[in-house]
């Protein structure tokens, strides 16, 4: 399970092919991803705004960036953490994301922290 740590941010990532809200005959295949956000170090941040690059079994990148996550802004002192599920559709039966998270400490100065890239996969679609 991938897991990266910027500046005491922890992000940690699962994923999981939902079967039932694909439809393989017309290449739509839909990942659920689970991500869990720790602040482990010394300061309160903000989370602002996400930056996802999303590359498809056929090296398709598509990117998305928008503000916050879920439609939320999360703030976490030190040792609070957050956590939120999403999902990613996909025209082939694999592929992977990762990206960036923009943080702000309460004093304005910002940085992003860094989300490991993960794999989405069909169950048995990889060998």
């Amino acid at each position: 399970m991938p897991e990266n740590e910027t500046r005491g941010i922890r992000v940690h990532v699962t994923s999981v092919y939902l079967a039932e809200r694909s439809d393989p005959e017309r290449s739509n295949f839909f990942f659920a991803y689970t991500v869990r956000i720790l602040n482990s170090g010394e300061r309160p941040a903000r989370l602002v705004s996400r930056h996802w690059i999303i590359t498809d079994g056929a090296g398709r990148i598509q990117e998305v960036k928008g503000p916050g996550v879920v439609g939320m802004q999360p703030r976490l002192t030190p040792g609070e953490s957050f956590e939120y599920t999403s999902g990613c559709p996909l025209k082939t039966q694999n592929g992977t994301m990762h990206g960036t998270y923009q943080m702000v400490y309460d004093d304005g100065e910002t940085f992003d922290a860094e989300i490991p890239m993960f794999g989405l996969a069909v169950p048995g679609s990889l060998n």
